[in-house]
């Protein structure tokens, strides 16, 4: 086994590095074509809905001054049947072996409901991601995974369509008590948990004095999230130190991946950093070795193993 390699529910990673949600598309962007992604622990596609949607008015995406990033896209998709048959597939053919982890959104419990049904038809995935960060349009607009009940009840009727598949819940920092949430999302089902989603922020264009985002307030993704990223990882580990964790905000170093693992996750993703350099993932498995070496580690496995507990 390589000293790269984790294991989670479902997943045996040779590496515990993989593009979070939304930053390969489908595996067809341009960032996806432009390097073997053999290379990858894994590879999460962009979140499915229901039907084709548009996503939010642009512009969608915002790149600020201080390498941090605005989205609010908006969960633009081709819709849950054109995803598990023909974009699931193509990526599969390219890359037989690489774990495929879909990523299952909606704006009401209903839908979270059909695209689970309708992936579940697929032996291409190798794990479910559950995206509880969006609109409930049935609740006045407020988040399922912002209330411990709101959260269990989605996960609950996820895992339901999803009896034998490894399902990770998808967590967002904006809430009073990070450990609450993770709590009800592991009472509906999960096997596993991925922390955090980006923060709730506005930024205005002063010459235009409009937000820089066609939908007003989008999510804040970057190294300033990190720190946030890293406590909210470290409290729900230590709530529940047996659970799976998936960590992703602000990563840009191998010391970044490091951390995180020292926090609590067992595989790391990586979103806005690909926006300051495409090849941030296979230069970061590059590097992971010889940082290994001048810490002492001998293998990432026996590091999560044998991370303190204080």
């Amino acid at each position: 086994m390589s000293r790269l390699a984790v294991s989670l529910p479902g997943l045996q990673l040779k590496n515990p590095l993989m593009p979070a949600s939304g930053t390969f598309g489908f595996g067809d962007t341009h960032i996806a074509n432009s390097y073997d992604l053999n290379q990858l622990g894994a590879i999460v596609i962009k979140t499915t809905t229901p039907n084709p949607h548009a996503g939010n008015p642009d512009p969608k995406i915002a790149l600020l001054n201080h390498n941090g990033v605005m989205n609010a896209v908006g969960l633009q998709n081709p819709g849950v049947d054109a995803v598990t048959h023909e974009k699931i597939p193509a990526i599969k053919e390219h890359y037989p072996d690489l774990p495929l982890i879909a990523s299952i959104g909606g704006f009401a419990l209903e839908d979270y409901e059909r695209v689970a049904k309708t992936l579940n038809e697929s032996d291409l995935i190798a794990a479910f991601e559950l995206n509880i960060s969006c609109p409930n349009v049935h609740h006045g607009g407020m988040q399922f995974g912002t209330t411990p009940e709101m959260t269990e009840q989605v996960v609950k009727t996820v895992r339901q369509c999803l009896p034998n598949r490894p399902l990770y819940v998808k967590l967002t920092p904006n809430v009073t008590d990070i450990t609450a949430i993770a709590k009800a999302a592991l009472a509906g089902g999960a096997d596993g948990l991925v922390l955090i989603n980006t923060v709730l922020g506005l930024h205005f264009d002063l010459k235009t004095k409009r937000p820089v985002l066609g939908n007003g307030m989008g999510g804040y993704s970057g190294p300033g999230i990190k720190p946030l990223a890293i406590r909210m990882i470290h409290q729900v580990h230590q709530a529940c130190p047996n659970v799976p964790l998936i960590g992703v905000g602000g990563v840009e170093t191998v010391d970044d991946v490091l951390e995180m693992l020292l926090a609590g996750a067992n595989a790391v993703q990586v979103g806005s950093a690909h926006f300051q350099n495409p090849h941030i993932l296979p230069d970061l498995i590059s590097q992971l070795p010889k940082r290994m070496d001048e810490l002492g580690i001998a293998t990432l496995s026996d590091y999560i193993v044998n991370r303190p507990t204080w």
